[in-house]
């Protein structure tokens, strides 16, 4: 390709809208353009970054069994209704309705249409296995789209489906799945690491992660120093807290605490530790306050409360609901004798001799103890593991890192087949529902996760396996011709050799071509000029490290052949 003839509108500067490296280089690099919020254009070079992510994606979606397809992006809203997700998924999926007023809806997932499709063509157990995928446009109606491509609402996902005759055949297909997006990442020069995940509104039983490894990430991972285990920390199960096991029980008393309802200043006012106060904290679960009581220092985990309750909606109620759901003033709400639905972390089961709030405005009780002054009968894992807490699986210190999810599998079951009826015929001729597997990939996602992870001040440094072009020659004099000549044979031969090559032939300063090459982050620099006229060498420089080396204009073909042959090894 041409630097001429191709539309890369570079910037020299950062777009102000651009929070995020991904972002403001993408914008810089001329990858995207924004029609509209969260809505971007692809432009040329964007576009062939994000093919090489598909062909990757389809080589090994293929080679692990399963078949292309393509679904509509427009859903009928009765299908929705069918699986129960057309109230349960909320406002992100955007509804409307046709010039006939039929409610429709645009897909941010497929499961619906496949399983429709599956309910119509697989009728007997030796149908299966299936596992059908699609590369398509997606809409979530985001309420607040940011960071570019990496939360916009629309965006280019994969996704696929498998569909088993039972739970022990479609766990062999979520293997095949995992094998196959490991497979994925890795050929794409990622660091990433597959983790433990909430299922979310997919629904299903279980599901894994794969997150890219990057400070600007979105997500919080839990790694184990010592084993394998990795989880979001949405879904990292924290290890039962043991302490106080051999402290006498006290009796509970009541004190006053004036104006004191922060869990900071009641601990300082009563000089006691946070961790000997258990917060009483409301939430509105659809519309119903639900109390969640919590040690003092610790963050409540909102992901695991709303999966306990199995809510659509949840967040923390204001003052005013508190008093309304309660009668007790915020910052004094307490579990000796509340009215409300609570929910105890099961950390405070193992506590002795805590200070709660008396649900009397100014005053608090302290050495109140669970199970003698209180019960609660809904105890589960309700906080956010931190870095002090132990490995679940083996009890090894771990660590928290940042990643940005790039890749989500999840065990369906057969939530939608049975409510869809989708079934099949066994050997028997028993009808049983479908157990289905759900499988995605964020593929314009994946390119601005491998941004925010390989670059530098001047650009981008792409991995090789997804840089649309992997060398560009750079003329330094079009009005030589020698130099012209020798830039064009170099272009012409790595073009015919099988490379995807690109030649800046435009005519501006040498510095302007420089600052582009490594702005649009091509794997492998080769500069045509003065030195080419003087001993007939020309300079490679390989982004991702900086380093240069002078060569004759004839071994060009061959160093870069052993160059990327050495960089797919390594």
């Amino acid at each position: 390709m041409r630097y001429s003839q191709i539309l890369i509108p570079t910037l020299k500067e950062v777009p102000a809208e651009a929070e995020i490296v991904s972002h403001q280089l993408m914008l810089r690099a001329g990858f995207i353009k924004q029609l509209t919020a969260g809505i971007y254009t692809y432009l040329p070079y964007g576009l062939a970054a994000i093919r090489r992510v598909e062909n990757i994606v389809r080589e090994e979606m293929n080679r692990a069994g399963a078949q292309e397809l393509l679904m509509p992006m427009v859903q009928p809203a009765d299908l929705w209704q069918e699986s129960g997700r057309y109230t349960k998924y909320g406002p992100e999926l955007l509804r409307f309705k046709d010039r006939h007023e039929r409610e429709s809806c645009l897909g941010p997932t497929h499961e619906e249409v496949i399983t429709d499709i599956a309910r119509k063509e697989i009728h007997s157990y030796r149908d299966l296995p299936v596992n059908l995928y699609q590369i398509q446009t997606k809409f979530r109606d985001e309420i607040r789209p940011r960071f570019g491509l990496m939360r916009g609402r629309e965006f280019i996902m994969k996704d696929a489906y498998s569909f088993d005759v039972s739970d022990e055949a479609a766990e062999t297909s979520y293997r095949k799945m995992y094998v196959a997006y490991n497979r994925i990442f890795t050929r794409c020069g990622l660091e990433f690491r597959c983790v433990e995940a909430d299922s979310g509104t997919i629904g299903g039983s279980f599901s894994h992660e794969f997150m890219v490894l990057a400070e600007t990430g979105e997500d919080t991972i839990a790694v184990c120093n010592d084993c394998s285990w990795a989880a979001n920390i949405e879904k990292a199960e924290v290890k039962p807290f043991e302490t106080g096991e051999n402290e006498e029980i006290r009796d509970m008393v009541k004190v006053e605490t004036p104006g004191k309802r922060k869990v900071e200043t009641v601990c300082k006012f009563l000089s006691i530790a946070p961790a000997r106060l258990v917060k009483t904290l409301v939430y509105i679960a659809d519309g119903e306050p639900v109390a969640l009581l919590l040690r003092g220092d610790r963050e409540a985990e909102e992901v695991k409360v709303k999966n306990h309750l199995g809510v659509a909606d949840l967040r923390l109620a204001d003052d005013t609901e508190i008093f309304e759901a309660t009668g007790v003033p915020s910052g004094f709400l307490g579990p000796v004798g509340i009215t409300i639905r609570v929910l105890a972390d099961r950390e405070v089961t193992r506590m002795v001799n805590f200070t709660v709030g008396a649900n009397e405005k100014n005053f608090h009780l302290q050495q109140a103890n669970f199970g003698r002054d209180f019960s609660v009968e809904e105890v589960g894992d309700f906080r956010r593991l931190t870095e002090a807490d132990p490995c679940p699986s083996c009890g090894s210190s771990i660590r928290l890192v940042e990643g940005i999810e790039v890749g989500h599998i999840f065990k369906l079951g057969t939530n939608y087949s049975e409510s869809m009826r989708a079934y099949y015929q066994d050997a028997d001729g028993n009808e049983l529902p479908l157990v289905m597997g759900c499988y995605g990939i964020g593929v314009s996602r994946v390119v601005a996760a491998a941004i925010e992870q390989n670059h530098d001040a001047s650009g981008i440094i792409f991995p090789l396996p997804l840089a649309p072009y992997q060398a560009a020659v750079v003329n330094l004099d079009l009005k030589d011709r020698e130099v012209s000549e020798a830039a064009e044979e170099i272009y012409t031969e790595l073009t015919e050799a099988g490379f995807d090559a690109f030649i800046d032939d435009r005519d501006v300063r040498p510095g302007v071509k420089f600052k582009d090459a490594d702005l649009l982050g091509f794997p492998y620099r080769i500069t045509v000029g003065k030195r080419f006229k003087e001993n007939g060498q020309v300079e490679i420089r390989r982004r991702k490290t900086g380093e240069t080396e002078d060569v004759a204009i004839g071994e060009v073909i061959a160093y870069i052949t052993r160059r990327l042959e050495d960089e797919r090894v390594a």
